[in-house]
Order: structure tokens, then C-alpha cells, then sequence
């Protein structure tokens, strides 16, 4: 009997063959996909799958995170359909599953959920070794985080301005945050999808700012630059914070780029 693979939704997946055509409408599983080597089976991506470089490249597009092109996809034949509770439109996945076989369910909450992923992906593509090494890179970095001392920091991460977003406290960002005693503020909770995991923040209606210790400003989804920075630095609101820009992938993509993300993290940690 081939292995079984259960995904987010409980949905159980069985091993697929070398003859596997793959769709990937999640940009940091399609890097995981290709760090498997699965470079031969992946037939699609969205315009937001940009690494690795040089590979994603040879791969046709198929819109968006959530302006998914249903013909495009169609035309490609795939078996698997590789998808996200948080990036990916329930509506549209449940029109695609109209002609493709199997749909594959992802929802890393926590950087150690990158573990269950790599072997999740790894029984269904017959990548199990690949997906092991990738788990001890991984936990040889979760092992490094553990045994590190941080000093305790309120932060304020926004992925977005006009309006200003942040990200509760159940999300991957937070999680990560986490491993070096990072605490994201405000201190809400979205559940398991939805606006809420990302909420709306009014800066004049904020009594938790005044406890906030460092800002950083993602390069995604929003790509906060300098200007914004320096802009901010002179908000009276927030006189007296460190304000920094933050690589927005390190921190929020999961799959492979944890295992680099959780070093990056580290090293701005540790940064004086």
C-alpha cells in the first residue's frame, strides 16, 4: 500500500507518480517545491513565484496569489494544485477542484510547522529524503534560536500603509518573531483566517503604541522603503522607537526560506 500524506483540510494524499504536473499558487511552497528538486513536474506558478531565480523563470504563469486565471490552469493539465488557507481565495480553489485532481491544502501557523510541511510535500512527490534534510536544516536553526538569549522587545511589523496594517499574534510573522523573544503588538488574535489576522491600525486611536519598542517595516506585501522609514521617524506618535526596515520574505515565507529566514532573524536580533 502507498504511504498517505494528510494536509491541512485532512485531506489524505496518496504518493503520485513521475508523471506528477504540478501547480503552485503559493510563492514560498513553489521555492520549496524546487529545493525538493520537483524542478521537471512544476507546470505553473503565480507571477509572485519569483524564486528561485533562474528556475521560475521556465515556468508559466498563472496570475496572481488571488487573481487566479482558471483557463491557464486548465490548459496546463496539472494532477496537483498546491494552495494556502491565508494566500488563497476559497471560492476560487473550489472552483479548480472542477478539473484537478488533487488539491493540495497548506497552513504553516509556526516556523516548527515547516517540519509536517516538508514531509507533507515530501510523501506526496516521492521526496522524502530531500524533505529530511530539509527538516535537520530546520531544526538545527530552531535548536540554535533555543539556545540564544534575546532581550524581551515589543514590536509593531506592518506589511502595510493608507491604511496601516500589522499582524496578530496567531500568524506565521508573529511566530517567528517569537524565536527571538520579539512580541508583536497589538495583542490580537485573527483565528484561523480572515482580515483579522491582519488588522487595522489607527495610530491616534492606539493605547498599546505607547509600549512598543521597534517598528519594522516589511518589504511585503506593502514595499516600505527609506522615505517611509524616515517619514515615520518624525511622527511625534512615535518619538523615541526604533524604526527599521525588515526583509519581508525572511520572516514570512515559509517552507525552505525558514531555514535562512530563522538566521536572518538572529542576526537582526543581535544587531546593536
Amino acid at each position: 500500500m502507498q504511504p498517505r500524506a494528510v494536509d491541512a483540510a485532512g485531506v489524505a494524499h496518496e504518493t503520485a507518480g513521475a508523471g506528477a504536473r504540478i501547480v503552485s499558487l503559493v510563492p514560498s511552497i513553489t521555492e520549496t517545491l524546487f529545493a525538493l528538486g520537483l524542478d521537471t513536474q512544476i507546470v505553473g506558478r503565480t507571477g509572485f513565484c519569483v524564486h528561485p531565480h533562474d528556475k521560475v523563470r521556465e515556468v508559466p504563469k498563472v496570475g496572481g496569489t488571488k487573481a487566479v486565471k482558471l483557463d491557464a490552469i486548465r490548459a496546463l493539465r496539472p494532477t496537483h494544485l498546491i494552495v494556502n488557507i491565508d494566500e488563497n481565495v476559497r471560492d476560487t480553489v473550489e472552483q479548480l477542484r472542477a478539473f484537478v485532481p488533487h488539491i493540495v491544502v497548506t497552513h504553516p501557523q509556526t516556523p516548527q510547522d515547516n517540519l509536517r510541511l516538508y514531509a507533507l510535500l515530501g510523501a506526496i512527490f516521492d521526496r522524502m529524503q530531500q524533505a529530511q534534510r530539509l527538516g535537520d536544516a530546520l531544526e538545527a536553526r530552531l535548536r540554535e534560536a533555543a539556545t540564544r538569549s534575546f532581550a524581551a522587545q515589543n514590536v509593531l511589523y506592518l506589511i502595510w500603509r493608507d491604511p496601516w496594517m500589522g499582524v496578530a499574534r496567531d500568524t506565521y510573522i508573529a511566530a517567528m518573531l517569537r524565536l527571538v523573544n520579539w512580541q508583536t503588538l497589538p495583542d490580537v488574535r485573527g483565528g484561523v483566517a480572515g482580515a483579522a489576522r491582519y488588522p487595522l491600525l489607527d495610530f491616534d486611536n492606539a493605547p498599546w503604541l505607547a509600549d512598543v519598542d521597534r517598528i519594522l517595516l516589511a518589504s511585503e506585501p506593502y514595499r516600505f522603503t527609506r522615505t517611509h522609514r524616515d517619514t515615520l521617524a518624525r511622527d511625534a506618535r512615535l518619538t523615541g522607537k526604533r524604526i527599521e526596515l525588515i526583509d519581508g520574505e525572511m520572516v514570512s515565507w515559509y517552507g525552505v526560506r525558514a531555514i535562512e529566514g530563522i538566521g536572518y532573524l538572529l542576526r537582526q536580533a543581535s544587531a546593536p
